[in-house]
């Protein structure tokens, strides 16, 4: 249900593209330039992948849907869809927070920043993400795939759990819950760790007898708070509506939805062209 299918369409067609060729670019210049082979970068280049993730398991359909046309999608590729939505989106808290205690590591402890996050340990911590998202995110299709198909029509522009469980022939509310649950802790969770390294960062900070290190100590960190701004303020937004009891329409919520996966993952891209100096020579 969305006005001016086809405009939509094509603005999301659009920025899509422009996510994929942003974060391949990003991912490209990290991996062929060695002096980029540092902890930031590498956590930057596992941000990029994730985005291109994010945006692949939800964009294609919506295109497919708004553009061409399409009605359907089959059961197999509907629930790999969900899964990879919401293991992407997780992912993607999990690498922010990640580059919050990287901040707080290079800020607090600049001369011991590369013994305590060397290449190899940044690597296993990004691989451990991965798997640890895996895990959870299993629970999704898990308590999913068995249930059976009251109904053939989805809520939203592509396959996410709310949509899948609302189709089915039970009880939503156990399944909402679960979904609940799980938000709460890692939302809340890596929000919170992210404070708290942003807290220590702002302590060290105004300890530093020179403006200029302040000065310096604010740049290291600025694009790291632009990609959390982006990322957090539509699930922001969505819990404040939610607490006021403003009930949105489907076509608001798509539109939320999609401004939420497309907004950061083609907004982090252009952060760090712009902040870093070897990629913007390349430019």
């Amino acid at each position: 249900t969305v006005q001016r299918p086809l405009v939509t369409g094509i603005v999301v067609l659009i920025i899509y593209v422009l996510v994929m060729l942003a974060n391949t670019a990003n991912i490209c210049f990290i991996v062929m330039d060695k002096r980029l082979h540092q902890p930031m970068y590498l956590f930057v280049c596992n941000l990029a992948i994730i985005d291109l993730v994010y945006c692949t398991s939800a964009c294609p359909t919506m295109i497919g849907i708004l553009v061409v046309g399409y009605k359907s999608v089959s059961y197999v590729p509907c629930i790999a869809q969900m899964f990879l939505f919401h293991y992407s989106g997780l992912m993607e808290m999990l690498a922010i927070s990640v580059m919050a205690f990287d901040r707080f590591v290079a800020i607090s402890s600049p001369l011991r920043y590369h013994s305590i996050l060397t290449n190899t340990r940044c690597i296993l911590i990004a691989i451990s993400l991965w798997f640890v998202g895996s895990g959870v995110m299993a629970v999704l299709p898990a308590t999913a795939v068995p249930l059976s198909m009251c109904s053939s029509t989805l809520k939203y522009m592509f396959c996410d759990y709310s949509s899948i469980i609302r189709a089915a022939c039970v009880d939503p509310e156990p399944y909402f819950n679960l979904v609940s649950i799980l938000t709460t802790v890692f939302c809340f969770g890596t929000f919170g760790f992210i404070c708290l390294s942003y807290i220590k960062i702002v302590i060290v900070v105004v300890r530093m007898p020179s403006n200029s290190d302040k000065k310096k100590a604010f740049n290291t960190c600025v694009s790291h708070l632009v990609v959390i701004i982006c990322f957090y303020a539509p699930i922001v937004v969505r819990i404040v509506l939610t607490r006021l009891g403003l009930v949105l329409t489907v076509e608001e919520r798509n539109g939320l939805m999609i401004g939420s996966i497309l907004g950061p993952s083609l907004v982090n891209p252009f952060i760090y062209c712009f902040k870093t100096k070897e990629i913007r020579n390349k430019l």
